[in-house]
């Protein structure tokens, strides 16, 4: 055997091996109490920084933006996809789609030179005011062809 495996083989056992099994789960429950906490945290604070959806930027503008820029090109004309991301539901906040937009991974940056931080806001109001796709079974001719098979 070698030295690591004879030490570890000799050592005594630790503090979570030779407690009893209610110790054990009373650490795991604080443990488990602590992180839910900081995630609650996490969220109250981070939704009340969020911004009301058109009340940052201003959606008019944001949809000259659109058209402008191209975004329509990729996220197509209701931001529902293409060969881009899809838009909407918008699920990110102001600050993270400004941060992304400006720092993309897969599409040209539109960093402040390009795009302002208000320009961004206007953006992101009027992704805000896209209304969603309808479900599958809410488009008539889609639940024909399905209930035809």
């Amino acid at each position: 055997m070698s030295t690591t495996l004879n030490h570890h083989h000799n050592a005594k056992p630790r503090n979570h091996e030779t407690t009893s099994g209610t110790k054990q789960f009373s650490c795991f429950r604080a443990f488990v109490f602590s992180w839910l906490t900081i995630a609650a945290v996490a969220v109250v604070g981070t939704s009340a920084q969020t911004p009301a959806a058109p009340a940052s930027g201003n959606a008019q503008n944001g949809k000259e933006l659109y058209v402008k820029y191209s975004c329509y090109a990729c996220h197509g004309y209701d931001g529902h996809g293409g060969s881009g991301a899809r838009l909407v539901p918008m699920r990110m906040n102001l600050p993270a789609f400004t941060m992304y937009i400006k720092n993309p991974r897969q599409m040209p940056p539109y960093t402040a030179k390009v795009l302002s931080d208000a320009q961004a806001a206007d953006l992101w109001a009027y992704i805000k005011t896209i209304p969603e796709s309808p479900a599958a079974d809410k488009i008539p001719l889609l639940t024909r062809i399905i209930t035809e098979k």
